[in-house]
This record gives C-alpha cells, structure tokens and sequence, in this order.
C-alpha cells in the first residue's frame, strides 16, 4: 500500500500550489484567494524515489459558519486517513493563531507531523523558521512551493519521518491502475444536486454538499469500487450563462467543468426537475456529445413533482431533448435515493458501447447491406460508390468508410448512415461519427502524363510556327530590298 499524505493548514498557505508540484499536474486550482479548495483531493506523487498519494485539503480557518465546518470535517476525515500530515504555515505571515488551533488539532488526530514552513522566498530560511519552533515539532523543512524550491528535500524528510529508505517500492502501477479506471464525470449548473449524488452513490459524505449554489469550486476525482468494477467520479463545479460569471475564479471553475468532461469516459448530466431543461443544460449537452463523450441524463429532485408537473416535465424533455434518442434519461432524486442505482447499468452499458470493437469485415458487410437498401444520391451525375470500412477509433466510435467520391456524400446520407450503424451495432449512449475517405484514380497519373505530352507538341508546334512565320517575314525583307 502506497502511504497516504496530507497537506494540512490555513487558508491560502500554498496547499494547493504543492500539491501540483508534488502531482505534476495542474487538477487543484490555485488562485490568490482564501478557502478556494473545499473538498478532498487525492493525487498521485510523482517527486521523490518513492511512491505515495496525497492529498489536498481545505483550509481550516476556525469560523463557525456551516460551510467552514464541513469543510473542516473533510479535512479531519483526511488527516485520520493519512500515514504523514504535512502541516504548512505561512513564512512571510509568521506564527498565527489559527496556527496554534491546528497544531492543537493535530496533536490529538493525527499521527506523524512535518512541519512545512512555506513561502520563504524573499525572507530567509532560518527567519522563516524561527516563530515556528514555538509549535514543538522536531520535523520541521522550509519550501517555496510556487518557485519548486525545497520540495525535493521536503519529500525526502517526509521519507525519514515514515521509515521509508530512498528508492524503496519504486515500482509504481499508478498508470495501468489508472487506465482501467471509468472516469464518469458528474456535469450541470449550480445547485442541481451533483455533490449530494455523488455522495449517495459512495455511501458517504465524501463532497461537500451544501444548499448554495457555487459550493464546488474545483473538479474532484473520487476513486470508487462497485461490483469489482474500478470509476472515478469527478465532481464538477456548475457552470452558468456566460453573461452571469463575473469572478475570475469562477471562470476557471468552468474551465476545469470543462476538462472533465474532455477527459472522462461517460458524462452524466444533472438536471433540474423544478427548471426543466434550460438553454444551459442543451449548450452542456451539446458539449458532450461535440466532444463525442458516452452520455447519460438525469433529471434530479424528481421527489418533488407532483403527478402532473412529471407528466409536463416528459412532454417539456421529449419536445427540448429530442437529438438525445441515443441515451436514456433516469428520473432520480439523488437526496431520497430513488432511481439511483439504476444509473450505474446505463453507465456500464454506454462505457462499453464507447469502446466497443468491430471487425472489418462486418462493418464492411454492414456497409453494404446499408447501401443496398437505400442508395447514395447522384453527384454532378455520378453515382458515390462506398466499397468498404473500418474502425477507426474509439469513445466515441469512429467508422471509416472508402469509395469513389466517398468525400462528397451529402449530410443527409451520412445521418442515415450513423442511425443505421448505431441501431444495427445496437449502440447506447455514445455518439458514433462517420469518416469518408476517397482512394486515388488509378488513371490520374495516366491522364496527366498525356496531358503533360499534348501540351509538349502543342507547345513545339507553335514554336515551330513562330519560326515559320519569323523566317517568311525575313525572306519577304530580304526580297524587298533586292527589287
């Protein structure tokens, strides 16, 4: 088991800033700005001969606001999980204290402390030490994450602190591990219960979940087992109308919404039953399946219609989602736990139909059966004759089709070809795209040849004619002058 370390401290202390530094990644968002991380997040380290995961918490300030508390409870839940708390301070800020509350808390939860004075470019390493003594931890090292300064040496004295010699377990399988994974990233605006299903599909309350819209900032990926199967489940910040994002954090809160559902597996789209699909939730939606992402759509806080706003709500979805006749839409109330379970079938379903893997020779007899029942139309009255295909990749899967003229088959045809393929390969939840591809006339070079030649002799017989007619003009000179 690769150990578990916490970085652990105060809002806007650099938490977030090393924990990429030690990831290699840019999955936590760091801005100037207190409190910004909120949930758990968990990483691979990359820094250092050894492997380990760490983890980024948020900041504990001490407030007694609700928010802050359940932030602090995640916290807490992270350090009684970790082998190694790294508890990080302020350099330049000096000795706090909220610092002295947290070390307190630490004495009394967790089990090995480093003490990691951060931020100690522009003051000097022994003065940034120096306030920081008073909190009684012998293993204490000096960083400036933001410059990647000390953070070497900091993962070595963690190593110390854990019995861990240089180089030891050095075989990491993080990759393959992570590879097997489905990545289902959970995506729609504000509010509409993303966190709080999440929450209902682990079984614990592992994402904040709070009645406020914007309480997820950042995309946290959640490692979770069912049935033997490996997910990751990416809780997602909602996004809004551009015109209504006016902090900055808010804007790479939706850039990062946006790169989850770039890199996920299967997309899961929340909406709101008391809104009904707004214009946000298609620009969501069409953002999936641009992205050729599997998708599935659930209508969320269900439990509270009554029997005939659910039957206006179908007809509102059956007129607004029509292009959705790929998926299946779950009616589910992700706080009741009713039609919850429901969607991992569809999940695994949609997973595999993404990655699903068809031979040559069927998608070529396919095509033909495709071809024989309704014909290509006539261009510039030429017959398109498609002759064969194949794959050509997958999520989503990508069918590659050869022929005469093959690049100028209408969009029409090409809807008939992705309906008939999708049906036949009884596709679901993933869109399917069709490439068209044209082979070379095998008489192109031939006809350009002769081409080439008949423009030679033209060529030599106007020369030749230029030279007639230049040598005549001579003679008829030369006999004017003579007479």
């Amino acid at each position: 088991m690769k150990p578990v370390i916490a970085l652990v401290g105060r809002p806007n202390v650099g938490k977030s800033t090393l924990f990429n530094k030690l990831t290699r990644s840019q999955d936590a968002l760091v801005a100037d700005m207190p409190g910004l991380t909120r949930d758990r997040q968990y990483g691979d380290g990359r820094v250092g001969d050894w492997p380990y995961l760490v983890i980024d918490t948020g900041g504990l300030s001490g407030e007694p606001d609700s928010l802050d508390a359940k932030m602090a409870d995640q916290t807490l839940e992270a350090v009684r999980e970790a082998d190694l708390v790294i508890f990080m301070v302020d350099g330049r800020a000096g000795l706090n204290p909220v610092d002295e509350d947290i070390a307190d808390i630490l004495r009394r939860e967790a089990g090995p402390v480093l003490l990691c004075v951060n931020k100690i470019d522009g003051v000097g390493e022994d003065k940034a030490l120096l306030d920081f003594y008073a909190l009684g931890f012998s293993a204490t090292v000096a960083i400036a994450a933001s410059h990647n300064r000390g953070v070497s040496s900091m993962i070595e004295e963690a190593g110390v602190v854990l019995g861990i010699e240089s180089g030891q377990n050095d075989t990491d399988n993080s990759d393959k591990e992570r590879n097997k994974d489905i990545r289902i990233a959970f995506v729609g605006r504000p509010n509409v219960g993303k966190s709080t299903l999440i929450n209902r599909l682990i079984g614990e309350q592992r994402v904040i979940a709070y009645d406020q819209p914007g309480t997820t900032r950042d995309a946290v990926a959640i490692p979770f087992e069912r049935a033997g199967k490996q997910y990751k489940l990416v809780d997602t910040a909602g996004v809004r109308k551009r015109g209504k994002i006016s902090e900055k954090v808010e804007i790479f809160s939706v850039i990062k919404t946006l790169q989850a559902i770039d890199n996920c597996n299967v997309c899961v789209v929340l909406v709101d039953a008391t809104d009904g699909v707004t214009d946000q939730d298609l620009h969501l939606l069409g953002y999936a399946i641009e992205k050729g992402r599997a998708l599935i759509v659930a209508i969320n806080k269900w439990d509270t219609l009554d029997a005939e706003q659910r039957e206006d709500m179908r007809g509102h979805l059956e007129r607004r989602v029509e292009f959705l006749r790929f998926t299946k839409i779950h009616f589910i109330s992700a706080l009741q736990g009713s039609g919850v379970g429901d969607l991992f079938k569809s999940i695994n379903k949609a997973y595999a139909s993404a990655f699903i893997d068809i031979p040559t020779p069927k998608l070529t007899r396919l095509l033909e059966v495709a071809v024989q029942q309704h014909q290509p139309p006539l261009v510039n009255g030429r017959r398109i004759k498609l002759r064969y295909a194949h794959q050509g990749g997958v999520n989503p899967p990508v069918i590659v089709a050869h022929g005469n003229q093959a690049v100028k088959v209408p969009a029409s045809y090409q809807r008939y070809l992705m309906n008939y393929f999708t049906k036949t390969l009884r596709l679901f939840g993933t869109p399917l795209r069709i490439e068209f591809r044209q082979g070379e006339n095998p008489f192109a070079k031939r006809a350009a040849k002769k081409k080439r030649s008949q423009g030679k002799k033209q060529s030599r017989k106007q020369t030749n004619r230029n030279t007639g007619k230049q040598q005549s003009r001579q003679t008829k000179a030369e006999s004017r002058k003579k007479s």
